[in-house]
């Protein structure tokens, strides 16, 4: 007989599982593991390379550090801003552009050419996870299709109900809808693919 002991975290398959559920914890973690990973490549990233390199270099290297396991992440508006904090950190860091120099967000992203892509990225990589688990037959998928049978008690909280991850893919028509498209690989090209829109995020 074994007693499993009760831990408010812990970690599996490298990412951080906490016991509300929420993903806040995880991507602080990976957040702080890719600028520990900035820091030792910084010769690297801040050298006299062609800025379209390095960019590169810092999308490759640092990027899958910090969105490892992404297309699990349910996102609420503090984890946007921490993740687009961090690419800010990216790009400032690549150019040398100290936070007393007052340069701002906006001039920072001209001087590299480039635009606020992080929350794209994540959606791109949900949408080509999510897309070959819908239209796959595999246990993966009742996991995300089940429901567990009985009565739930329910209780008053204030705010909205928490948002979950098949929510962030779809629309008002639901998931069914979301699976409908997933089935048809260049219907979920055309709505999920390179030129997808920004994802759009409310706290709750």
């Amino acid at each position: 007989m074994y007693n499993v002991e009760n831990v408010k975290c812990f970690k599996y398959l490298g990412s951080l599982l906490t016991d509300d559920g929420r993903c806040t914890s995880e991507i602080k973690s990976r957040i702080a593991m890719a600028k520990a990973a900035f820091s030792k490549k910084k010769n690297l990233f801040t050298s006299k390379l062609d800025l379209n390199l390095r960019k590169k270099l810092v999308k490759c290297y640092i990027w899958s550090i910090a969105l490892y396991g992404a297309e699990t992440w349910t996102l609420r508006a503090v984890d946007q801003k921490h993740l687009e904090s961090f690419e800010m950190w990216c790009w400032r860091r690549m150019e040398k552009i100290s936070w007393t120099d007052y340069v701002r967000n906006e001039e920072v992203l001209i001087r590299v050419s480039e635009q606020r892509n992080i929350i794209h990225e994540i959606r791109r990589r949900k949408a080509n996870w999510i897309g070959h688990v819908l239209h796959r037959n595999c246990l993966l998928k009742e996991v995300i299709e089940g429901k567990i049978d009985g009565r739930i008690e329910v209780t008053r909280r204030r705010g909205r109900r928490r948002k979950k991850m098949l929510h962030e893919l779809g629309d008002r028509r639901g998931y069914c809808h979301l699976k409908e498209k997933a089935l048809d690989r260049i219907k979920w090209r055309n709505c999920f693919g390179r030129d997808c829109g920004p994802v759009v995020l409310t706290d709750y």
